[in-house]
């Protein structure tokens, strides 16, 4: 028996009770609550609104109303990344580049590898495995039927290699995007070919997959080791962010500085680096605001007045 005809025996015999079709029902509840409160897809300037604080509250800390939905909405499909509120803040700090990265996610002109493998990076921790930002991509993308709630490329990887009966095409030189949408479309395809699962929307249908054909425990500790691997450049990043973000709280520097001195950072040699953060860490202890950062070619020699 083939691997499709296999789980179109299983399918048939999945869920006889509905009890995980009723789940599901209030899985998707979940979504459009998200949706209509985030109608970033209907409404393209809707994302310019984004409020900082539905990213991350400050004082107390709090993960924000946005990311908590989110995993609210998709917990059945993977852990949670509350635990650590990095991410968020990052967020919130750099919320303009966040925005960015969010028109990406709703440009259907875009492919699915192309939303997953858009500069997440700028924003410390959400380059990493990407998983969280393929439950934004899903969130935001649900409705075209191109995407699944799996946001593990191992996962998928393994759910094609029970179902499918294409030969899987080697993936090693693809990029994360490409590799996620590869694995996805199989999913898809076989999915599609019966009426049965055709009929099936992709969380019912993800469902069936965890339940049927459980990821082994293996798989999971290698994506949860590969999820902590973080390069000292990143880690450095997320520092001197986490500084201008105090010196933005305590009024030492505006929105725009903010922005200018991490691009100033990211733009400099190691060695500038440290005077820089040398610099701030100093402005921490004083009252006046520094002049934005300006780059020496751009700085126009101003004319001198001659005395009478």
């Amino acid at each position: 028996m083939s691997r499709s005809n296999s789980m179109l025996e299983k399918a048939n015999a999945f869920d006889k009770n509905g009890s995980i079709k009723r789940e599901v029902e209030i899985e998707f509840g979940r979504l459009r609550e998200l949706r209509q409160k985030y109608p970033f897809t209907e409404n393209l300037r809707t994302i310019e609104w984004l409020d900082p604080d539905k990213l991350f509250k400050v004082n107390p800390d709090e993960v924000g109303e946005f990311f908590r939905l989110i995993e609210t909405a998709l917990k059945p499909f993977g852990n949670a990344s509350l635990s650590s509120s990095n991410i968020y803040r990052n967020s919130r700090l750099q919320i303009q580049d966040f925005k960015n990265l969010l028109r990406i996610v709703v440009d259907n002109r875009r492919s699915l590898a192309q939303k997953v493998d858009a500069p997440w990076e700028k924003i410390g921790g959400l380059g990493q495995d990407k998983q969280l930002v393929k439950k934004i991509i899903y969130c935001f993308n649900y409705e075209n039927k191109v995407v699944l709630p799996i946001f593990s490329n191992q996962y998928l990887r393994h759910f094609t290699n029970r179902v499918s009966d294409t030969f899987v095409a080697q993936t090693k030189y693809l990029s994360l995007g490409q590799e996620y949408e590869h694995y996805t479309a199989e999913l898809l395809k076989t999915k599609n070919s019966f009426p049965l699962t055709q009929g099936w929307d992709t969380l019912y249908f993800t469902r069936f997959l965890y339940q049927t054909y459980p990821p082994p425990d293996t798989e999971r500790a290698t994506e949860e080791k590969k999820a902590v691997v973080v390069t000292d450049e990143q880690l450095d990043l997320q520092s001197f962010v986490k500084l201008l973000g105090e010196l933005q709280s305590k009024g030492k520097i505006t929105g725009q500085q903010f922005r200018e001195y991490r691009e100033l950072w990211m733009h400099q040699q190691p060695n500038d680096r440290d005077i820089l953060i040398w610099r701030l860490k100093d402005l921490l202890k004083t009252e006046p605001k520094p002049a934005p950062p300006r780059n020496p070619d751009e700085v126009q020699k101003r004319p001198t007045r001659q005395r009478l």
